[in-house]
């Protein structure tokens, strides 16, 4: 199992002066944190850094633009592949034709180390960009399909009910041939099948659920990978997953109180945004741990001791990854900037990985369930 990390750039509140140079100093300071660690990251032997798009996620998420992001770093690094996680792929959000633009470009400017991940994103996104909630799965299948079209012909054209495009040679075209990597990020019921029978990776992108569920959405997966039809000219059968990662021989209490922050804050915005159309006792049976957090206990021994987030010193969490290689993850995704962790442990937990964590992971044969 390979380790990847993942990077929302948090700026959590409060920000320690008037609006708005409070917001503006945290926000430059966290993005200058952010890629002195991925290069760090890079030097140590991390597989991929994904960076995703988020939009209006005041706390948690200040990275809407990770084309820019991952452009900066294709000069900064030397060997880490450079993971869009994800482009907000329906119409509305991003053209298809900017999405091959920028994706490509990162590719050439990194000499061919992009992933490619694609997904539809929530209400809250979507409503703020006039995306078509309802024909968003249909509109995220059909930009894919358009983007690799543009990818493979030299001139393109295009016309459907959804979308219309003139014939242009859409430049540049990607390093990697056909394409790089294609994959789709997971978090609802269902998700899983979908991205195994489009022959895309999977980006397993739930969490407040017990690994157990996890176990079940990369079954799933594998069961529909075994035939796929792919939608893209890539078949991409790998599974990632992330989850919270630090390492100390002693967490203090500021981790603690930052892996409550991080949830409580992922709680409410699941509530408010991705969870509406679900009855409560769905939603209770879809994520058990919700509701306690949403009523001011969350339960960080539980998600400590059932290996939901990998927090300790390097030992323990090698023996906590080496749960998630037998549920069959290929790629575990650690995040490991957020809360009120500061800049030099986030830096200490990336050389631990690498150095102690990354070969004993490497050299793990894993127990996969039948």
């Amino acid at each position: 199992m390979d380790l990847d990390v993942l990077y929302e750039i948090d700026v959590p509140k409060p920000w320690n002066k008037p609006h708005p140079y409070g917001q503006r100093e945290a926000e430059q300071r966290a993005y200058r944190e952010a890629v002195e660690q991925i290069r760090l990251a890079d030097r140590v032997g991390f597989r991929t850094v994904w960076a995703v798009e988020h939009h209006f996620r005041e706390g948690r998420s200040h990275c809407p633009a990770p084309e820019v992001l991952l452009g900066h770093l294709a000069a900064l690094t030397e060997r880490i592949r450079l993971g869009f996680g994800v482009t907000l792929t329906p119409f509305g959000f991003t053209p298809p034709q900017r999405i091959a633009e920028k994706v490509a470009a990162v590719d050439i400017l990194s000499g061919g180390r992009v992933e490619w991940g694609t997904g539809r994103s929530t209400p809250m996104e979507q409503t703020a960009f006039g995306v078509d909630r309802e024909l968003s799965r249909a509109d995220w299948r059909e930009a894919i399909e358009i983007v690799t079209g543009m990818w493979r012909e030299e001139y393109f054209s295009y016309e459907s009910p959804r979308f219309s495009f003139p014939r242009r040679m859409v430049t540049p075209k990607p390093v990697q041939d056909p394409h790089p990597p294609a994959w789709m990020a997971a978090t609802s019921a269902g998700s899983a099948e979908v991205a195994g029978a489009a022959g895309m990776g999977l980006l397993s992108f739930s969490i407040m659920q017990p690994l157990e569920k996890m176990a079940e959405q990369v079954a799933a997966y594998r069961q529909a990978a075994l035939d796929p039809s792919p939608l893209t000219d890539v078949t991409t059968n790998r599974v990632s997953a992330y989850t919270l990662v630090h390492v100390a021989d002693k967490p203090s209490q500021r981790v603690w109180d930052s892996v409550a922050w991080w949830y409580s804050n992922l709680a409410q915005f699941t509530l408010d945004w991705e969870l509406p159309h679900l009855s409560p006792e769905e939603r209770d049976r879809t994520f058990p741990f919700l509701k306690p957090i949403l009523e001011g206990h969350v339960p960080v021994r539980e998600f400590n001791d059932g290996d939901m987030i990998l927090i300790g010193d390097a030992e323990t969490v090698i023996r906590k990854a080496k749960h998630y290689a037998d549920l069959g993850i290929d790629q575990l995704i650690c995040y490991v900037q957020w809360g009120y962790l500061e800049h030099q442990e986030i830096l200490r937990t990336i050389e631990i990985l690498g150095k102690e964590v990354i070969p004993e992971l490497a050299a793990y044969q894993p127990r996969r369930p039948a």
